[in-house]
């Protein structure tokens, strides 16, 4: 069925994130490793760290044993396409900076949306994302911590939002093994992958596998969509409450190639806070089907 999880706050520390994620009974686990609202923050105190490696080892999954897959969201401000110099230098440090506070809490990877190229073209966008990365990879060798790059809904001059994007991103970076994707359900629905549809679904990865290939495929998360299909608004819903429904989430459960990767949610928490816990018990509610049935 995959590790399920979800985002959970790290408010008060980064340690403070694990007693949440057992507390709605996740599988696995993303989070900030840093206000990710902010270029700067202070540099992870060595308590800290302590806190949040003995944490992971302590805090068994919902009915699995500890660690649990630990995955990280990089800043919504970074672009590594930007035409603009300033920006562009901004967000390779900001980039580098989380890359170093994952790989010093020994978080498996940080997810990162490739960028946008505010009106430069999509060659020129994809050629500078792949620079960038190889600036921040040459700088920073020892960094243990996998890169996923996630597909997005397509929204402007957002970048990523097909497999063909992603592929040239790969193809152009000098260290191609230190990088994987993130594959997200409301963006590629919104970016016009019907994976409501048997068909949609087979044909959305055969192209993910053709482009990046599947092993590459290392996180999903896991969201429903307000908006319609194409419509490349990166809108979230919970799970079945959307456009998507949850045919796309029983063949993904189902799906034996993703079972032992992080599942993550990424939906509305609701008035209470309580979205996330809610969708895991939908989520486990499911009948995962298996990629036979559905082909």
């Amino acid at each position: 069925m995959g590790r399920l999880g979800a985002h959970v706050s790290s408010a008060g520390g980064v340690s403070k994130a694990w007693p949440r994620a057992a507390e709605i009974g996740c599988d696995a686990i993303q989070l900030f490793v840093k206000n990710a609202s902010t270029w700067r923050a202070k540099p992870l105190a060595a308590g800290e760290v302590t806190a949040f490696r003995a944490a992971r080892d302590a805090t068994p999954g919902h009915g699995t044993p500890a660690p649990m897959p630990a995955v990280a969201h990089a800043s919504y401000l970074i672009n590594l396409a930007s035409p603009v110099e300033e920006n562009l230098a901004r967000s390779r440090a900001a980039l580098a900076d989380e890359l170093l506070r994952c790989s010093e809490l020994g978080v498996d990877a940080l997810v990162v949306h490739p960028g946008a190229h505010m009106g430069e073209g999509d060659a020129v966008g994809l050629a500078a994302i792949a620079r960038s990365l190889d600036a921040v990879f040459a700088d920073h060798p020892d960094i243990t911590t996998r890169l996923l790059l996630e597909n997005t809904a397509g929204q402007g001059t957002v970048l990523g939002s097909t497999p063909a994007h992603l592929d040239a991103i790969l193809a152009a970076v000098d260290e191609r093994q230190r990088l994987g994707v993130c594959l997200d359900t409301c963006h590629a629905f919104a970016a016009g992958v019907d994976l409501r549809a048997d068909d949609g679904y087979d044909a959305f990865l055969e192209a993910i596998d053709g482009a990046v290939g599947l092993a590459r495929v290392e996180a999903w998360h896991l969201n429903d969509s307000k908006g319609p299909l194409g419509s490349h608004k990166d809108r979230h819903a919970s799970i079945g409450q959307g456009e998507l429904g949850v045919a796309p989430f029983e063949r993904l459960l189902g799906d034996e190639r993703f079972a032992e990767i992080a599942m993550i949610l990424e939906t509305p928490l609701g008035d209470d806070g309580q979205g996330h816990a809610r969708d895991l018990v939908t989520l486990r509610g499911l009948t995962p089907r298996p990629a036979s049935e559905g082909s």
